[in-house]
C-alpha cells in the first residue's frame, strides 16, 4: 500500500504484523504463498554480546583508524547483495534487495580466519565451542559454494583437539597455565631464595596476584567501539545522525555528497548503468519516508521518524545508514557506503553500530529496546546472516508473537513456511475483529466502513478492504484512514 503518513506507532505496529517500508511504499509479504517466506527479525540490544567475528570486524576499524592498517584478505568489493535476484523472482527480488545489508562472504572469511588462528594459538575456548565454530564457519562456506538450500548442506566437521592426536608429543596445554608457569618462574628468579614462598603465591591471588576482575570480564561493545585510540592517529571516524524527513539543514547541506556515495555504490556493487541511480530514485528510495516526526518528551533527544546516520571518515562520507526511530526499536531500512571502503567489513560495522545506538537510545527511554533488522529468509544464503546477531527473534506469520531464533530453525530446516507459535490454540490477538470500525476516507470525509460499504455496489470492494483490514489488525484500522476514490 502506499503511505502517504503514517504516526510512528502506527508503523510499529504494522512492522510487529509482518510489514516493511520502501520510501513511502509499505508491504507485506503473503508468507504461505511467496516462494521464499521472509520473517521479521528482531535482535535484543541490551542482552547482545559480539560474537568473535564481530571482533574481529571492530579491530580492524580500530586498527585503521589509528595505524593506517589495511587487514589483508578483505580488499575486494562487498558482493552484499547484488545477486539477490537469483534467488527471488520478480518483485520481490527488488523488494529484498532493499532490504539487505551485510557482508556475508566476509564475515565467512573472517570465521574461517579466526578459527584458523584458534587452531594455532590453543587458546581457551573448550572443544566443543571449537567444534560449533567449525561447523558454523564451514556451513556458511558451503552453503556459499553451492547456492543450496541450508537443510541440504552436509558439514564435515574438523577433529577435536585430542583425538587421533600423536601421542608420542607432549600433550596440549592451555595459554592461561603456560601464562602461571612464566609468571612463577619470574617470581623465582627475582627471589631465587624465596622458591617456596612463590609457588604459594600461585594459590593465595590477594597477595602476589592481585585478581584482574576486570580483564576476565568479555568487552563490551562499546568498550570495543569506542576504544580510545592515540593523539597522532592515522583517520578519524565520526558518525552524526541527520533527520531525513522532514529533512533537516544537515541533510539538505550533505545531500549531494550522500547521493555521490549511493551512485557509486549501486554502479560498483549492483552493477547499475551510470544513468539508473538517479537522484529521484535515492530521493524516492531513500529519502521520502511517510514517518511523521514527533518529539515527545520522554522520547529520544532526536525524536522519533526517519534518519540517516552519516559515517564521516576524515571530513568525508563513507557510508550511510538508513534508520527509523519507532516507539520500541530502531528499524534498519538500508545502508549504502563507498566501494572504495570494502575492505572495512561496513555492513557489519554499521549494523554492530546500529545496535550500540540503540542501547544508547534505551537510556533515556526505556521501552526503546530493540533492533530491526528486516526480513530473515532462511532459504536464501544472502539473507541468514541476520540470524548471527544474538539473541535475536523471529515474528510468527499467524500469530504475530516473537519466537528466540533457535527454537525456530529447527523447523525452518524442515519448511520454508513455518506456524513458530507451538500453541495451537493461540491466534492472531490483534486480528481484525470489527471490521465495520474501520475508519475510511472518502470525498474528502472521514467515516467507518460500516456507513460506507451502505453506498459501494462493488463485490471486489469489500473483499479488498475486508483483507487490508486483517493484514494490518484491528487497532491499526480504526486509527489509519483507508483512501477510497
Amino acid at each position: 500500500m502506499w503511505a502517504h503518513s503514517l504516526t510512528v506507532q502506527d508503523y510499529q505496529d504494522l512492522i510487529d504484523r509482518g510489514w516493511r517500508r520502501s520510501g513511502k511504499y509499505v508491504y507485506k509479504p503473503v508468507m504461505n504463498q511467496t516462494c521464499c517466506p521472509q520473517y521479521t527479525i528482531r535482535c535484543r540490544p541490551l542482552q547482545f554480546q559480539p560474537s568473535k567475528s564481530h571482533k574481529k570486524v571492530l579491530k580492524k576499524m580500530l586498527k585503521f583508524l589509528a595505524k593506517g592498517e589495511i587487514s589483508k584478505g578483505n580488499c575486494g568489493d562487498e558482493p552484499m547483495d547484488s545477486t539477490v535476484e537469483d534467488a527471488v523472482a520478480g518483485d520481490f527480488a527488488l523488494i529484498n534487495k532493499l532490504d539487505i545489508k551485510c557482508d556475508l562472504k566476509t564475515l565467512s572469511d573472517d570465521l574461517k580466519e579466526s578459527l584458523e588462528n584458534e587452531e594455532m594459538k590453543k587458546e581457551k575456548l573448550s572443544k566443543k565451542e571449537e567444534s560449533n565454530e567449525s561447523i558454523h564457519s564451514q556451513a556458511i562456506e558451503e552453503k556459499l559454494g553451492s547456492g543450496e538450500p541450508s537443510h541440504s548442506v552436509k558439514v564435515h566437521t574438523v577433529p577435536k583437539p585430542g583425538k587421533g592426536a600423536d601421542l608420542s608429543k607432549p600433550p596440549c596445554r592451555k595459554a592461561k597455565e603456560i601464562r602461571k608457569e612464566r609468571k612463577r618462574l619470574k617470581l623465582m628468579q627475582q627471589n631465587p631464595a624465596g622458591e617456596h614462598e612463590g609457588f604459594q603465591a600461585q594459590g593465595q591471588p590477594p597477595s602476589l596476584f592481585p585478581p584482574k576482575a576486570k580483564s576476565n570480564q568479555p568487552k563490551s561493545l562499546e568498550d570495543l567501539i569506542f576504544e580510545s585510540l592515540p593523539e597522532n592517529a592515522s583517520h578519524k571516524l565520526e558518525v552524526r545522525v541527520v533527520r531525513s524527513s522532514p529533512p533537516s539543514s544537515q541533510f539538505k547541506a550533505t545531500f549531494q555528497e550522500s547521493y555521490q556515495v549511493y551512485k557509486r555504490y549501486q554502479m560498483v556493487i549492483h552493477k547499475d548503468p551510470p544513468d539508473k541511480p538517479t537522484v529521484s530514485q535515492f530521493t524516492r528510495f531513500l529519502c521520502s519516508s511517510p514517518l511523521e516526526a514527533e518529539y515527545p518528551p520522554n522520547g529520544p533527544e532526536c525524536g522519533y521518524g526517519s534518519f540517516h546516520q552519516q559515517y564521516w571518515l576524515d571530513g568525508k562520507i563513507i557510508a550511510v545508514g538508513v534508520i527509523d526511530i519507532l516507539p520500541y526499536c530502531v528499524s534498519s531500512v538500508y545502508l549504502y557506503y563507498d566501494p572504495d571502503y570494502s575492505f572495512l567489513s561496513l555492513g557489519v560495522y554499521s549494523a554492530l553500530r546500529e545496535i550500540a545506538f540503540t542501547r544508547q537510545l534505551q537510556e533515556k527511554t526505556s521501552q526503546l529496546r530493540y533492533y530491526y533488522m528486516g526480513f530473515y529468509i532462511h532459504s536464501c544464503p544472502k539473507m541468514k546472516y541476520k540470524g548471527q546477531y544474538r539473541p535475536s527473534d523471529l515474528l510468527c506469520p499467524e500469530t504475530y508473537v516473537w519466537i528466540p531464533i533457535e527454537q525456530c530453525l529447527p523447523s525452518l530446516e524442515n519448511s520454508k513456511y513455518c506456524r513458530f507459535n507451538q500453541d495451537p490454540e493461540a491466534v492472531d490477538e490483534g486480528r481484525s475483529k470489527e471490521p465495520d470500525r474501520l475508519q475510511v476516507f472518502h470525498k474528502k470525509a472521514i467515516m467507518p466502513y460500516g456507513v460506507y460499504k451502505k453506498s459501494q455496489k462493488d463485490p471486489s470492494e469489500e473483499a479488498s478492504v475486508l483483507q487490508y483490514a486483517s493484514l494490518v489488525g484491528q487497532a491499526c484500522a480504526e486509527r489509519m484512514l483507508l483512501f477510497r476514490s
